[in-house]
């Protein structure tokens, strides 16, 4: 045994501590890793809001709402008159 077998301690897989010769080079994959991941996240969110918004507005310009809630407007009017 040499004196440099003996007087190595690295973990048997650096990349499991995060340690060895590239100390932060986990962290870093890891982080790039959740950027590209949260940018889906924020995609797919923002598709939906879309769709959803979508919706809503069919729903409140229908004929149905419409008469509904000039109905409600102008009995709230008549209350306060």
């Amino acid at each position: 045994m040499t004196a440099d077998a003996t007087t190595d301690t690295a973990p048997a897989d650096p990349a499991a501590s995060g340690t060895g010769r590239h100390p932060g080079r986990l962290a870093r994959l890891r982080s790039r890793a959740e950027a590209g991941m949260s940018t889906a996240e924020y995609a797919v969110g923002t598709v939906a809001a879309c769709a959803f918004a979508a919706v809503l507005y069919r729903v409140v310009s229908g004929d149905s709402v419409v008469t509904g809630l000039t109905e409600l407007v102008e009995a709230a009017l008549a209350t306060l008159s």
